[in-house]
């Protein structure tokens, strides 16, 4: 303090100009040394094996900054006391960036936590119910301890203001669980948050899950607070509201398991034989990486007028290839029968409507 006062006089112009000088050149001395030090940490830590290294440099990288920030300006504002005002508000500042930081540290402490649980679960495999459970809840819970630490914190922030501190207090009061109730009831969109915990626990539908909404097949992308992501087969995005999938049916393709039948439709005259279609199936399906071996099979299951309705079965572990197998197979069955019995393709007659041709009782349109 003598020495600065020795430059020049406290409260004039040069004496704030010098304290904003010495302040960015410590700053700028400090943010360097901490650069470094955090490029002599991370070569070493790309060396070792544990991810545990490479996760705290990226939190010190994030957050250190800031809090030599919010020392510096607690340090400097000492040399302000003579002006209440600006003393004052340089205090405020330095705690509120204080705190902030240290929430946005426990928040990133949090998600690492929650990424390091999902790393353990693959959906990638074939039969990954019990994943697609799991990943769904850690995936809720995460959004649902970010939001509360962060609320935590900015009402504390808030508590620091004296002209705001009995909204700081309010809040913080409020996350009390009977507060929370009454407030989300109050709401529409606090009613979408409980929805989405609801939904992580009671999972009517999970991530990746196969379903149909709204008359769209896709998987499930994302699962938010308040809203779903559902991928379209075509690489559209659907945008749901989460309590959608808790007031409308779906069709969820892979609630228990993603195994899945399917089928094809073809509609052909009556002379036309069905036991040598069923021998040509089996010799498609056999040895087919898409075929799961568990059904394979040919049906009437419908007689008009003029044609009959053949429904081809098929199985397969999941809806994706189940899709491309029913493709395949209504191909090669086509090119079968009109290669061994041409002509034999139902044919609209000059007093048969053209809706009656292709009315079934089960088709399914995907």
């Amino acid at each position: 303090m003598n020495f600065i006062n020795t430059i020049a006089s406290q409260g004039s112009y040069p004496y704030y100009i010098f304290i904003t000088l010495l302040f960015i050149v410590l700053f700028i001395a400090m943010k360097m040394i901490l650069n470094f030090a955090l490029k002599r940490w991370g070569r070493r830590a790309r060396k070792s094996k544990s991810p545990v290294d490479d996760f705290i440099i990226r939190i010190i990288r994030g957050s250190a900054i800031w809090v030599v920030f919010a020392f510096l300006l607690h340090v400097f504002s000492a040399y302000l006391k003579e002006d209440e005002r600006s003393f004052f508000l340089f205090e405020q500042i330095s705690r509120i960036l204080l705190i902030l930081t240290i929430g946005w540290l426990i928040i990133q402490i949090v998600r690492a936590l929650f990424h390091f649980w999902r790393k353990k679960f693959d959906i990638q495999n074939p039969d990954n119910l019990e994943a697609r459970k799991r990943l769904t809840q850690i995936s809720m819970i995460e959004r649902i301890a970010v939001i509360i630490v962060a609320f935590i914190f900015v009402s504390i922030a808030l508590m620091t203001i004296e002209s705001v501190r009995q909204l700081g207090v309010s809040l913080l009061a409020s996350a009390g669980l009977a507060g929370i109730i009454l407030g989300f009831a109050a709401q529409r969109s606090f009613g979408q948050v409980f929805s989405g915990i609801q939904i992580a626990f009671t999972q009517p539908i999970r991530l990746d899950d196969v379903v149909v909404i709204e008359g769209e097949w896709g998987r499930i992308e994302e699962i938010n607070i308040t809203y779903a992501v559902v991928k379209i087969w075509d690489e559209r995005r659907l945008i749901v509201p989460i309590d959608y999938f808790l007031n409308n049916p779906i069709q969820n393709w892979t609630r228990n398991s993603s195994n899945i039948l399917g089928t094809a439709m073809l509609y052909v005259s009556y002379d036309l034989p069905v036991e040598p279609l069923r021998q040509e199936l089996a010799r498609l399906v056999t040895g087919n990486p898409l075929w799961d071996g568990r059904v394979q099979n040919i049906q009437v299951t419908d007689s008009r007028e003029w044609y009959k309705e053949l429904r081809v079965l098929v199985s397969s572990s999941n809806s994706s290839s189940n899709w491309d197998l029913r493709v395949e197979v209504r191909e090669k069955l086509i090119d079968f029968i009109n290669t061994n019995y041409p002509g034999s393709f139902a044919k609209i007659h000059g007093d048969v409507p053209t809706n009656e041709v292709g009315k079934t009782s089960g088709t399914n349109k995907f």
